[in-house]
This record gives C-alpha cells, sequence and structure tokens, in this order.
C-alpha cells in the first residue's frame, strides 16, 4: 500500500482525524488482522470524535465564560451549602435548555454563582449548545457602544439566536430607559427559543410562586429554573 499518498489526500480532504488513525493503526501489529471494514470503521470513528472535539471547542471559545475550566464533573457536593446533587444533575443534562427554559442562579457574594453557571453552560457546548457568556456590565456597555458605532442590529442577533444567554452579575444598579428597552427587546426576542441563565445576590429573597420554579436551596446558593406545567417547588428549603 503507498501509505504517504493515502496520507496525503487524507490531509487534503481536510479528513485529519482518520489521517491520524491511519497512522497510528499501520503502526499497530494487531490492526493487520482486521477487515477492510473494521478499518474504516475505525477511521470514521476517529474523524467523527475530531471533528465533535474541534466543534465543542469552537462553540467554547465563541462562549467567552468567566470560568472556561468549569465543569460539572468538579462540583464539589461535600461543602457545606446543602446542594442538591440530584436537581443539579437533572438541569446538567441540559433538558431545560432544550425545553428553552430560564433559570435563576441566586446566593451571596462568594458562594460560586459564576462558577456553577460557567459549569453548567460549558455542559451546554459539550452537548451541541451555543452560549453566550457576559457580565451584566460589560453587556450594557457593549450594547450602549453598539447603538452609536453601527453594530447594534448584529449584536443583538447574537444575544437572540444563541441557544444558551448567561447574564452574570446581576447588582443593584438602576437600569437606564435604553438599557430597559434593550433588555426587554432580548428577553421578547428570546421567549421560547432560548434560554437565559442569570445569577444575582438580588434574587434571593424573591416570591417562589411568583417565579413558578424548581428550586435548589442550598445555605448560602439557590438556583430556580421556570417549569412549564405546575407550580411550587422541588428542594429543601
Amino acid at each position: 500500500m503507498l501509505t504517504h499518498p493515502t496520507l496525503d489526500q487524507l490531509r487534503a480532504l481536510k479528513l485529519d482525524g482518520m489521517a491520524q488513525a491511519f497512522v497510528e493503526l499501520e503502526a499497530q501489529e494487531a490492526s493487520r488482522d482486521l477487515a477492510h471494514a473494521e478499518w474504516l470503521a475505525l477511521l470514521l470513528d476517529r474523524e467523527a470524535a475530531n471533528r465533535n472535539t474541534r466543534r465543542f471547542q469552537t462553540r467554547l471559545s465563541a462562549a467567552r465564560l468567566r470560568h472556561s475550566q468549569a465543569a460539572i464533573e468538579d462540583v464539589d457536593y461535600r461543602t457545606p451549602r446543602r446542594l442538591d446533587k440530584a436537581l443539579f444533575q437533572q438541569l446538567a443534562t441540559c433538558r431545560w435548555i432544550a425545553e428553552h427554559r430560564g433559570l435563576l442562579v441566586t446566593g451571596p457574594c462568594g458562594v460560586g454563582k459564576s462558577w456553577l453557571s460557567c459549569a453548567l453552560a460549558q455542559k451546554a457546548c459539550r452537548d451541541g449548545y451555543t452560549v453566550h457568556y457576559a457580565r451584566v456590565p460589560r453587556l450594557f456597555a457593549d450594547l450602549d457602544l453598539a447603538h452609536g458605532d453601527g453594530r447594534f442590529a448584529r449584536l443583538f442577533r447574537m444575544l437572540v439566536k444563541v441557544d444558551l444567554l448567561v447574564i452574570d452579575d446581576w447588582g443593584p444598579d438602576r437600569l437606564s430607559a435604553t438599557q430597559r428597552r434593550d433588555l426587554m427587546e432580548i428577553v421578547e426576542d428570546r421567549h421560547g427559543r432560548g434560554s437565559i441563565l442569570i445569577t444575582s445576590q438580588l434574587l434571593r429573597g424573591a416570591p417562589r410562586k411568583s417565579c413558578n420554579a424548581l428550586t435548589i436551596v442550598m445555605q448560602s446558593l439557590a438556583i430556580e429554573t421556570p417549569l412549564s406545567s405546575r407550580s411550587g417547588s422541588i428542594g429543601s428549603a
């Protein structure tokens, strides 16, 4: 077999995963006993895995997460905050994103709201969803600037089209009329078409009934996500 021309053709066709698997299989004695169909299956599996990895890395880079290395597998459930492991793992399935639900992460400063939110967002990227992360001050600064330099339509379209929009660090500052209007338009256009995750210290004391929420309540952290068919909460208060 002419190995080098085969590798050149695979790389010319941008089949880098298949090319790498081809080199590895050629170096293994056991691979000589494989049938042609088995060889092809192994090459295709590697190519598919390679492409999935590249797509994930592209989505993760585009998300611009504050904690890009955060992962649900690294969540410490032993931390004394009474995190409901079963409910958090339910959120980690990303079903709430598929169903276009919202998520509120509330609690005092320093309990890990941003890190947990980035872990959920990273899992969403792994599952094939597009994500955009923004802290509230930077989000509204970018929107205000975009109004003046002609980028608003493009920025607005991106904020509306992503599967999950993470709005981090909702603070006590009052919004201007323009900021309130921009936020309302974003929420309105995303309704029923995408999910929004908001973290804040200010929502902890909000009435549960008004948000119709599934709830994870910990000693210092609460996570809420709207339900579509029932009211009340699940978790421990």
